[in-house]
């Protein structure tokens, strides 16, 4: 099973959660990253990218805009940015990202997951060095070699460029988001994202097939789904029922 399709996999279990829980999450990135960077989203390319990615997810106007307006008019909350590392169930890696406005909240918040799953958070960095972070783009097509040609003809460095099952997914540094995301825009006209991220991308999976473990991982993340401060999990599972 390809890499392009475990992304994809993970990508629609992020966005699985309750819709309001989704919203809430989106409305407090959206004023993070517009309060830090400008409300104008012509201006502020994360901007741009966040509220594409949270259309893409439904997230009602309503929701994106009353972000901005707050984070324009200089109110509301301080969040600071947090990332947790560990071990989950069965051994897999695990890394939590969060926004909080209080860390003893919030780390208490995310280790109870670890402990009442006999898992173990980490410190810093202690499995971030098992991930890539890459920018990954997914849409419809059969021909790697004229999607990579664009791709450097436009100066992007590519990390990989996958076909399976009619689909394309172009694999780049972070840093390349924008860049690779014009390259191809540019280079095919009608060209539609079904997949239009930046994520953490585990080089090597863990199955986990044990009847116990499989639980505990499915209560894993649950726990961290319910944590308020929780914006994304990120591992490196393979869960076999």
């Amino acid at each position: 099973m390809g890499r392009a399709f475990e992304v994809r996999k993970n990508a629609m279990a992020k966005t699985a959660a309750a819709k309001t829980k989704v919203n809430s999450k989106y409305g407090k990135e959206i004023y993070v990253v517009a309060k830090n960077g400008g409300a104008d989203p012509d201006a502020n390319l994360s901007l741009r990218r966040l509220i594409d990615k949270a259309k893409k997810d439904q997230v009602p106007a309503h929701v994106i805009d009353k972000a901005i307006e707050k984070a324009a008019g200089g109110a509301g909350e301080d969040y600071s940015a947090a990332r947790y590392e560990g071990y989950g169930p069965g051994n897999c890696m695990v890394i939590v990202d969060c926004l909080t406005d209080n860390p003893n909240r919030t780390i208490k918040d995310v280790r109870l997951p670890f402990t009442k799953t006999d898992s173990k958070i980490g410190n810093p960095g202690c499995v971030a060095h098992m991930f890539d972070h890459l920018a990954i783009l997914g849409f419809e097509g059969d021909d790697d070699e004229e999607v990579l040609e664009a791709l450097m003809m436009a100066d992007v460095d590519v990390t990989d460029v996958e076909v399976e099952d009619g689909k394309v997914s172009v694999f780049a540094p972070h840093t390349e988001y924008f860049k690779a995301k014009t390259a191809l825009t540019e280079a095919f006209a009608d060209i539609n994202f079904d997949v239009d991220e930046i994520t953490f991308v585990p080089q090597t999976h863990i199955e986990i097939t044990d009847e116990d473990d499989i639980a505990n991982f499915e209560k894993f993340m649950n726990m961290l789904e319910d944590c308020d401060d929780v914006q994304n999990v990120y591992h490196n599972a393979i869960v076999n029922n």
